[in-house]
């Protein structure tokens, strides 16, 4: 059986109840709840703002959740230390909250204490539709992101957006950058078509290639590079058509460019955004999941992430 959650309602006292463990399926996530994890830590404070200023965008409320991960000790945990961690958890998601509301002061949060681990309680916590933020470090004092993380686990494994806070607080760019393959990324493309509308930002859609892609499976060379770059061009022009027409309001530019690396496009791009949106793998094993270039973004982007499965 799942762990417990304790529910609060805007600090105010709460319930109990089963927190039982879901299969998601993807939607566009960028109109449904937001939930946050805290620990506390430094790391946690931009998560937090970033989610309460996200929800505040989406006219949805903000659901903060810190995950204790007493049940993964079984018994090697005291009593005595179980009783200090569980005491110490209210404060930690009631300051979470007045961080919160301090940067959105109209915004209805509510807050839950898990005792599972914190990417179970998160997933858990979105459920179907909702997108999942937290830093990009914690209490384990990391300097980035590592495998293994709870970033990198629950970007890896959930069904929905998933967006890492990276860093300290930059002045806005107004622009969103989503990064584009082919039609597989589409669904990150809307998620991304959508939060910039949501915060009156511009879209850029970047496809960055490299022939290395390509090379084993196109001959001969300069007959590859040229049909690779028009594979590219046409792929991202039905993208963008799609886009314009479902979002007509939307200011929408796209860049082909052949690279040396796309993560490294991708990043060099992210200095000059609010939100990086990348696509990821469908459900693999962590590890195979995210991929190499999502796994690059992660660990040296300028901005937050969000990581969207296909």
């Amino acid at each position: 059986m799942s762990a417990p959650w304790c529910l609060r309602d805007g600090g105010k006292g709460g319930s109990r109840k089963e927190a039982p463990m879901e299969t998601h399926t993807f939607s566009n996530g960028a109109d449904g709840p937001v939930v946050v994890g805290t620990d506390g830590s430094a790391g946690a404070a931009p998560a937090v703002l970033w989610a309460a200023e996200e929800a505040a965008a989406r006219n949805r409320p903000l659901h903060i959740v810190h995950a204790t991960g007493i049940d993964d000790w079984g018994g090697g945990l005291s009593s005595d230390a179980v009783r200090l961690i569980l005491d110490a958890a209210p404060g930690l998601v009631d300051q979470a909250a007045k961080q919160a509301t301090d940067r959105v002061p109209d915004l209805q949060v509510t807050t839950a204490v898990s005792q599972d681990s914190a990417t179970v309680s998160l997933l858990q916590a979105a459920g179907e539709d909702g997108t999942i933020v937290v830093g990009s470090r914690g209490l384990g004092g990391f300097s980035a992101l590592l495998l293994g993380s709870v970033g990198l686990r629950t970007a890896a494994r959930a069904q929905g957006p998933v967006v890492v806070v990276r860093g300290a607080e930059q002045p806005s760019t107004g622009s969103v950058v989503a990064g584009v393959r082919d039609e597989r990324d589409l669904d990150a493309v809307r998620f991304a078509a959508t939060t910039a509308g949501h915060r009156k930002a511009s879209l850029r859609l970047l496809s960055a290639w490299t022939y290395s892609q390509y090379a084993e499976s196109m001959v001969p060379m300069v007959e590859a590079v040229r049909e690779v770059a028009e594979a590219a061009a046409t792929a991202s022009a039905r993208i963008v058509d799609s886009v314009r027409e479902e979002f007509p309001d939307l200011s929408v530019t796209d860049d082909v460019v052949r690279v040396p690396s796309p993560a490294g496009a991708l990043v060099e791009a992210s200095a000059h955004a609010d939100l990086l949106v990348v696509a990821r793998k469908p459900r693999q094993p962590v590890g195979a999941a995210l991929g190499r270039v999502t796994h690059a973004v992660l660990h040296h982007a300028h901005c937050p992430v969000a990581v969207i499965p296909r």
